[in-house]
């Protein structure tokens, strides 16, 4: 079979019909990941700087610093801090750093980068920010640094998926303490 061959010409304007029926994303690209305890979150794409995988080897400990914070990784010559997002969260499971790697989300609000340590990466999703609801059944120390959440059966859903502010969590008054 050739590109010159008939059958192959019609396959290409069938997956290009197949292209068409797709049709445009509704909404704003999100990654979905999950906390030790299996809540799942949701954070923009435009508020994450990069997705990476750390040995906890490479994670530096920094004494006297606040307990949410795991330590300083280097990446390409920046410093960056990580944290415990669960920990931060008020997540009640731990996360767990006696594995080979920890996923980690970088996150950035114009000069301030955050590296926040999770339990496992999810999959890029395009979520409709105007089917929001409130939030609820989440504990209070939560509730300041959500938006909102998806409720099933949207994009069949299994469980409500919360959606994080990412300038919230950089901004908090919570990495002092």
């Amino acid at each position: 079979m050739g590109w010159n061959d008939p059958g192959q010409l019609r396959n290409s304007e069938d997956l290009a019909s197949d292209i068409e029926n797709i049709g445009t994303p509704e909404g704003e690209l999100h990654l979905r990941f999950f906390l030790p305890s299996n809540i799942e979150l949701a954070l923009p794409a435009t508020g994450i700087r990069e997705v990476m995988n750390q040995s906890p080897d490479r994670i530096t400990p920094i004494p006297n610093a606040s307990p949410l914070l795991l330590g300083t990784i280097n990446i390409r010559g920046q410093v960056i801090w990580v944290a415990d997002l669960g920990q931060f969260l008020g997540d009640p499971v731990a996360l767990s750093t006696q594995r080979a790697e920890i996923p980690i989300i970088a996150v950035e609000d114009q000069d301030m980068i955050l590296g926040l340590a999770i339990s496992d990466i999810g999959e890029m999703a395009w979520l409709d920010s105007e089917q929001l609801t409130a939030t609820s059944g989440i504990p209070s120390s939560m509730l300041t640094f959500m938006v909102g959440e998806w409720v099933p059966p949207y994009q069949q859903l299994e469980q409500p998926l919360r959606l994080l502010d990412p300038v919230r969590i950089l901004r908090s008054a919570r990495w002092a303490s």
